[in-house]
């Protein structure tokens, strides 16, 4: 690069911060543009009458890699963030059975509660958790921060070493992993429920995401005080200390292309390149110039909405033949009084929950009542999230990735279906948990329905994480985050490599930066990235949020 190239990113979320804000330290000259009034995406905050709940993700996993991420800015996460390790974990509750099982993380916890449950399963759940770690080390290193633009830097000894065992990972469904290492269906469903939060279920992701069960229960589970939007307040402080221009209220309409009559010449056979973004705004329309385009909105609304026909890497056969994920029906609840009987993350398994997955994967059936649903209480570990005297309850129940479902609202007032669903969720953790009384001591309340995730982040058929990590659409098989169609057009985020989840997104910005320069390493870049101005290397010092600012501490 000889000068500072324009970059436009589309999407605020929290992989259109950090491939914004990465792209600007390279030197690039970056915009960012958000269709909403407010950045963050997916990373949702809701308030009212003194109740504060996140609507987004709510668990603090892979911590290393935001350590990295911030790395790279010169920064820490210490710094940025004020985390809780949460202990327990969280809390199991188990159909039919009156007890509950809570989860303390790191190996000689779980293993002894794993015993408890199961004699014997302990000690098989060390080899459990060994294989997870191996594998997850293994993905960091050659997998997660890789581009897969060319196999070849896969090829290394550690790879070709347990090139077998890999590929019985990805043809293996978790489930039947699993089998192989406890018979309580109870444990089965404690390793297997990590699934849920890939978008699938345990029968249709691959069992190379049994590394999963390392962060959860060896590294622990955290939160960041002031909920999740915490972290969207530093990533954006972040980026406008790199110099991103950020733009919300302005939602993309197209990107603009134009023919590549030398592309011969320069070997890239693309027959099309970016020129620029057009934006509706308040102002009407606008249109931005730009040598690199990156769209960190949903990749379907991307492909579909902003390109022409002839511009689309993917044709709506490959949509026909992917899954969008899960789902889900959000519920808001501001409780009167206590509920100590839910942890902060608090899980409630069926007996039968391979029917209800089967439901969300389409079977057709109505949502069952119970189901398997996943309760957060974030007063457990920040009582200023409610007023005092008062809790918050966060409902996830997974549900169709449909937007025929309908709308939440707030207090009643929202589609049938929304409603019925979130009727029988608390009716079930008020009988589950033993708060009788649960119903009759809420006093705020609000639903999230499927098509309020199309409205609100573009999701493609109302998803609530993105394209479900089945074999077919996991590591280089979900696709790579350049176009094929369009010279500068990139993509980051969730649909995209390597997949749904924070983390994710982090290293989806990396993986960006790389493609850009042409990196065709595998693991994650060198920390901290020099800080560039047009084109010339500067040695880089701490970068840090100014006092005052969002993501200031």
């Amino acid at each position: 690069m000889t000068g500072p190239r324009k970059v436009v990113v589309i999407g605020g979320g929290v992989a259109g911060l950090a491939s914004a804000t990465l792209l600007a330290r390279e030197g690039f000259d970056v915009e960012l543009h958000e269709k909403n009034a407010s950045l963050g995406g997916r990373v949702g905050q809701w308030a009212h009458a003194g109740f504060r709940f996140d609507t987004g993700p709510s668990w603090y996993l892979m911590p290393e890699v935001f350590e990295h991420f911030f790395q790279l800015l010169g920064s820490t996460t210490g710094e940025q963030l004020e985390l809780i390790r949460l202990d327990p974990a969280y809390r199991v509750f188990f159909e039919d059975d009156p007890q509950p099982l809570d989860v303390h993380s790191g190996q000689e916890a779980v293993s002894a509660a794993f015993d408890r449950v199961e004699p014997g399963a302990g000690e098989r759940l060390s080899a459990y958790l060994e294989s997870a770690r191996t594998t997850y080390d293994l993905a960091i290193r050659r997998f997660l921060y890789t581009t897969y633009e060319s196999l070849l830097p896969l090829l290394r000894v550690d790879v070709v070493r347990r090139l077998g065992r890999l590929t019985r990972l990805l043809v293996q469904p978790l489930d039947r992993f699993i089998a192989g290492y406890v018979q309580d269906q109870r444990l089965a469903q404690v390793l297997g429920y990590p699934a849920v939060f890939l978008g699938t279920s345990p029968s249709r992701a691959p069992s190379i995401y049994h590394l999963m069960s390392h962060l959860d229960l060896v590294d622990g589970v955290f939160y960041p005080r002031g909920g999740f939007t915490k972290l969207v307040e530093s990533l954006t402080a972040l980026a406008e200390t790199e110099g991103v221009r950020v733009h919300t209220s302005s939602r993309a309409t197209k990107i603009l292309t134009r023919s590549r009559p030398r592309r011969w010449v320069s070997g890239d056979r693309r027959a099309a390149e970016v020129t620029g973004v057009r934006f509706r705004t308040a102002q009407g329309e606008e249109t931005t110039d730009a040598d690199i385009v990156v769209g960190a909105a949903d990749l379907h609304h991307v492909e579909t909405q902003l390109l022409t026909a002839a511009a689309r890497s993917r044709p709506p056969s490959w949509w026909s033949r992917h899954d969008p994920g899960t789902g889900a029906v959000l519920v808001l609840l501001g409780i009167h009084g206590t509920v100590p009987q839910l942890a902060h993350h608090s899980l409630f398994f069926t007996r039968h929950w391979e029917a209800h997955f089967d439901v969300i994967h389409g079977s057709g059936e109505p949502i069952p009542d119970p189901a398997s649903i996943y309760v957060s209480r974030s007063t457990a570990s920040d009582p200023e999230a409610a007023p005092e005297g008062h809790e918050n309850l966060f409902m996830l129940i997974p549900v169709p990735a449909d937007t025929g479902m309908g709308r939440g609202g707030v207090d009643g007032d929202s589609d049938l279906a929304v409603e019925r669903v979130a009727d029988a969720a608390i009716r079930q953790v008020a009988s589950w948990a033993s708060v009788p009384d649960l119903a009759d001591r809420i006093v705020v309340r609000r639903t999230i329905g499927p098509q309020d995730f199309a409205d609100d982040v573009n999701a493609w058929s109302g998803g609530a994480l993105g394209l479900a990590h089945t074999a077919r659409q996991s590591a280089f098989l979900r696709g790579r985050n350049t176009s094929r169609r369009v010279a500068g057009l990139f993509y980051a985020g969730h649909s995209t490599i390597p997949g749904i989840g924070l983390p994710m997104c982090l290293i989806s910005a990396e993986i960006l930066l790389k493609a850009v320069r042409g990196d065709r390493s595998t693991g994650p870049l060198p920390t901290p990235l020099s800080v560039r101005s047009r084109g010339v290397d500067h040695p880089a010092g701490p970068t840090r949020p100014t006092p005052g600012s969002r993501g200031s501490r």
